[in-house]
């Protein structure tokens, strides 16, 4: 469906279903700051929804029909089911309902330029990216990023200027709902099977993100990855790719490693060089998504060393590698992977971080992720001996057909360890000084790192 936020009138009643979640959070915040009443459910109390209770949103934990008063607007996550309580109320008030992405694609129009960063792996960390950036070139943007900035002090970030940047998720293919003048994509891989069919049902997705981008806008593609060039091929949109190596509008050259352990790299802009990048992220990934918000925001018309500036500000985004401390001489380190490419490219990370030994607490999430792609999660974490806790479930339920324990057995040396009771007491028996403790997941795993700087 379309919608126009200018169809509302001033102080209108928009409910959220789901609103503690990162992304439609930060939708809130953005409507509340344009004056709108705003409340939502969310089925646990969070630091999120107390900073909305904060903001002047009522805020009910758990879902049910109760919660709909009247709203004008009733916006809902793609987790939630047709069957909820809540859900079926909405529809049966009278009020106008319809999911997240629409909401996101309606508030993309407000902005002269808005850009969607979407991508298998790496959504976040290149918005993030973007958002120094445009900081850095005084655009005042409105940010929606899928992980805590410390740049924004948050998820969001409500500006007025005429930038509008985004991560922009291919689930339930929301962001084909999304209005972008810009998009960007990473990399194509297989995920969300308990949606997609396949890998080519995905591909054409992304293709269709670049159909929808206009005339006058640009997609903005990593031409390493061989998915995302085959994806993008014959669309009539502007493509503009970048590389780490060879032939591209973008490239990178000179790569080296410095002290601090992040790249740098010299960027040749259509074969000519534009200057250095320094990174302050490590990862050689990390190159890639560079590469691809200098692109995006050379577009835009922004001055190369405005880029550098914002670049080498960006220290990281919570949840990718982040350093959460350290005790008794292990440094623990969070990170977002749950997909078998960014496990490998974290543990490449950790590895190249440390001379101790890499202490991978790996946290599955979701049984339809782990079960399509065993094959993979087991070659992707082989070698790192990881310690294996039980699958997130996320929004779906136990079959019973696989086991995180059933992974742990496929993977040498692995250790499944089924409470984080377990897993601390293990890592207490060996970690030793100078070790890293890494823990990996899109679920709750990140607790067993401040559990262990905790001492609990």
């Amino acid at each position: 469906m379309t919608f126009s936020l200018t169809s509302l009138p001033a102080g209108a009643h928009v409910h959220f279903i789901g609103i503690g979640g990162i992304s439609m959070s930060g939708l809130a915040d953005i409507l509340i700051n344009r004056g709108y009443i705003v409340s939502g459910s969310d089925m646990r109390e969070s630091k999120i929804t107390e900073y909305l209770k904060s903001k002047g949103a009522e805020i009910y934990i758990g879902q049910c029909a109760a919660n709909i008063k009247n709203p004008d607007v009733v916006v809902y996550t793609a987790a939630i089911k047709p069957d909820c309580e809540e859900l079926i109320a909405a529809k049966e008030s009278g009020a106008l309902v319809f999911d997240r992405a629409t909401l996101m694609g309606s508030i993309m129009k407000l902005y002269k330029y808005p850009v969607a960063v979407a991508g298998t792996h790496g959504k976040t960390t290149t918005t993030s990216m973007m958002t120094h950036i445009a900081l850095a070139a005084d655009l005042d943007p409105t940010i929606s990023i899928g992980g805590e900035l410390p740049a924004i002090g948050g998820n969001i970030r409500v500006g007025n200027g005429e930038y509008f940047i985004c991560e922009a998720c291919e689930y339930h293919q929301s962001f084909l709902r999304f209005f972008p003048l810009v998009s960007i994509i990473l990399n194509i891989e297989e995920d969300h099977l308990d949606y997609f069919r396949d890998l080519d049902h995905i591909k054409d997705t992304f293709r269709a993100l670049a159909d929808l981008t206009p005339a006058e806008g640009a997609v903005v593609i990593n031409a390493d990855d061989a998915n995302t060039v085959s994806a993008v091929s014959g669309t009539q949109a502007k493509v503009i790719s970048c590389k780490t190596s060879g032939n591209a509008d973008y490239t990178a050259r000179d790569i080296w490693v410095q002290e601090n352990g992040c790249a740098a790299f010299t960027v040749l802009e259509h074969g000519t060089s534009l200057g250095t990048v320094s990174l302050s992220v490590p990862g050689m990934h990390n190159i890639s998504n560079a590469l691809c918000a200098v692109a995006a925001t050379r577009f835009l018309g922004l001055d190369f060393s405005v880029i550098q500036k914002g670049l080498a500000s960006f220290t990281g985004v919570g949840r990718r590698f982040e350093r959460k401390g350290k005790k008794d001489g292990v440094t623990v380190i969070d990170d977002y992977a749950h997909h078998p490419t960014e496990i490998s490219a974290t543990l490449r990370t950790a590895k190249g971080c440390t001379s101790g030994k890499v202490w991978c607490v790996f946290q599955p999430h979701t049984y339809t992720r782990t079960k399509t792609l065993f094959p993979d999660f087991v070659e992707a974490l082989s070698g790192s001996s990881p310690l294996v806790l039980d699958i997130y479930a996320a929004r779906e339920k136990d079959t019973g057909l696989i086991s995180s324990k059933d992974l742990a057995e496929a993977i040498p040396d692995a250790v499944y360890l089924p409470s984080f009771a377990d897993c601390l007491e293990y890592l207490r028996q060996n970690a030793k000084e100078g070790d890293m403790l890494l823990t990996m997941g899109a679920g709750d795993v990140y607790r067993i790192g401040e559990l262990f700087l905790e001492n609990k």
